[in-house]
């Protein structure tokens, strides 16, 4: 078959490699030049342990708080929207503890389909992207974080995540034993692997190219051509494509694009920022989440780290805020306190959009309306984590086999 796949981002990517693999002809089109993706500036988590959504009870009150502080680390921008009230209702109704048990299991079993396959693209040759299984530490500082984190360990001994511990403070220094950290304790998951996303993003696109896959660069999809209810070309700003199926996988901009087809999905930009430090000793061994902050801090190697976060529900076209940035750095201040870090200036921080869906489970599947279409989007903040697994699973509903787990609470129209 002809495909076509929209997004240039690691769903797109691993779409192809999966769909190629199975000897489809495949074209990639990406309104960028396939370097400033999602997929490029993200803390490199492979994450089992993130089986908690963002939607969670609790989190609308705190929202609302954190709304008049300019270096909260999760904000709304508030504005006359249809599309962001539409988001912030279903997002409401889903934040509850009975949604949030109900997509324990899923995220689950898609992060660890997405580790395993990303465990074996390790083994390629010449596809070094820095892979480890070393583990994740949740670091935090408050009485109230460490209950949380007591109900979390349980949860997780549930899921079969059996390699999960509590850590107190000196079985943290343990681990961390190179500088101070100001923390009463830690949540070890040992589940957790982790990559340089730079590196697996190059590699990605090195590896699909000399398998013969099409990457069309700077070319916006605008329009389809429609028969009846299958697609028949994709109309860019470039010209167009014949196409036997078509993969959306535009993280982001998938909303915006799948309204031309008729199709509607909650979903919202939540825009974060990471900084990445060259040649600084930084002495720490693991990645880590700051649980307070609500910052992901990653050393790729000894003089490599990258510390990255904030979830800013917002437009495309809304200016970055510095202030967003200086969130993230106090906040590794606080944890790390001799570690020097400083803000930089905005043109050396990396932002980018993450596709937030209205209960923090990807929309992945068809739809009723159009037979040779496949939506593979609405990752959140777990697109890298999940992109893997998702390739894979997009390439088995194309080809209509038995998939590798239930896609039911992914289906695209569940709302």
């Amino acid at each position: 078959m002809r495909i076509v796949i929209i997004g240039g981002g690691i769903v797109g990517l691993s779409s192809a490699y999966y769909l190629k693999q199975a000897g489809h002809d495949i074209t990639i089109v990406d309104q960028t030049d396939f370097s400033t993706s999602c997929s490029y500036g993200n803390a490199g988590y492979i994450c089992p342990s993130h089986f908690i959504p963002l939607a969670t009870p609790g989190i609308v009150k705190q929202g609302l708080r954190w709304m008049l502080n300019a270096q909260s680390p999760f904000y709304v921008q508030p504005r006359l929207d249809w599309s962001l009230i539409q988001w912030g209702w279903h997002f409401m109704r889903a934040a509850t503890a009975k949604r949030v048990e109900e997509a324990a299991i899923p995220l689950r079993d898609i992060s660890l389909l997405s580790r395993q396959e990303y465990a074996t693209w390790s083994k390629l040759p010449g596809f070094d992207f820095l892979y480890q299984q070393k583990g994740l530490l949740e670091i935090f500082q408050t009485e109230e974080k460490a209950v949380h984190a007591q109900h979390t360990l349980e949860k997780a001994h549930e899921l079969g995540l059996s390699d999960t511990k509590l850590l107190d403070q000196a079985a943290l220094a343990k681990l961390e034993p190179n500088l101070p950290i100001n923390a009463i304790g830690a949540l070890y998951f040992g589940c957790d692997a982790h990559c340089s996303p730079n590196q697996l993003m190059l590699g990605l696109i090195a590896h699909l190219q000399a398998a013969g896959v099409q990457l069309l660069s700077k070319a916006t999809v605008m329009n389809f051509t429609q028969e009846g209810k299958k697609i028949k070309k994709v109309i860019h700003s470039r010209g167009e494509l014949v196409a036997d199926h078509v993969v959306v996988a535009t993280g982001s901009w998938s909303r915006q694009l799948l309204s031309t087809l008729q199709i509607s999905i909650p979903m919202m930009p939540g825009r974060g920022y990471s900084i990445t430090q060259e040649e600084f000793a930084h002495g720490l061994n693991y990645p880590a989440i700051l649980v307070e902050g609500r910052v992901a801090v990653t050393p790729f190697n000894s003089s490599s780290i990258r510390f990255g976060g904030t979830m800013e529900i917002t437009s495309h076209q809304t200016p970055p805020r510095i202030n967003r940035v200086a969130g993230i750095v106090k906040a590794v201040k606080q944890f790390y306190p001799t570690l020097q870090v400083e803000t930089p200036p905005l043109e050396k921080v990396w932002y980018g959009y993450r596709p937030c869906s209205a209960d923090g489970l990807p929309y992945i599947g068809k739809v009723p309306t159009i037979s040779n279409l496949t939506i593979a989007t609405g990752h959140s903040m777990l697109g890298l984590s999940l992109g893997a697994g998702t390739g894979k699973l997009v390439r088995e509903i194309v080809d209509e086999v038995t998939p590798s787990m239930d896609l039911k609470p992914f289906t695209v129209n569940r709302f």
